[in-house]
């Protein structure tokens, strides 16, 4: 099973429309979103535009989302997946063992490490406020983990 995993859009509905576009290309049915949406109206544009389900994690810049929660897990493609957006948050998830990959934003900045047998990710940024806008695939079948720049698209 392939998911996307996106963050930090900050209300860039250009960019977050170019990406949805694509995963819907790529049948892409699950979109895990680790925050710093910024409005309501970015989640029901998003909501109504992917063909998939999105599973949204509130971030520092989602004051106005208090519904959203700080911290989401699922298992899908027989992996136990945790998303936030803090790092700081996401590093203690990945130590704790629990997990086969646990997904941050927040920094903008995408990375990749592994913390024992888990696989701590930033997916980058959709907003392209401080890098190039991109998010990441994660194919939990082969395990792999496919970082996509949106201008390449």
């Amino acid at each position: 099973m392939k998911i996307a995993i996106v963050s930090d859009t900050h209300d860039n509905m250009a960019n977050f429309q170019k990406a949805i576009d694509f995963l819907n290309t790529e049948k892409i049915e699950v979109m895990l979103h680790c925050g710093d949406i910024c409005n309501q109206q970015t989640i029901d544009e998003a909501t109504k535009n992917f063909k998939g389900e999105i599973y949204w994690v509130r971030g520092n810049g989602d004051h106005d989302l208090d519904l959203i929660p700080g911290k989401m897990e699922i298992e899908l493609g027989g992996k136990k997946m945790a998303w936030v957006h803090y790092p700081e948050i996401a590093k203690k998830l990945a130590e704790s063992g629990t997990y086969d990959a646990v997904f941050y934003g927040h920094t903008h900045r995408p990375w990749e490490e592994t913390i024992g047998k888990c696989r701590l990710v930033n997916p980058g940024e959709l907003a392209g406020q401080r890098y190039k806008p991109c998010f990441a695939l994660y194919d939990t079948v082969a395990d792999k983990l496919e970082l996509k720049i949106l201008e390449t698209l």
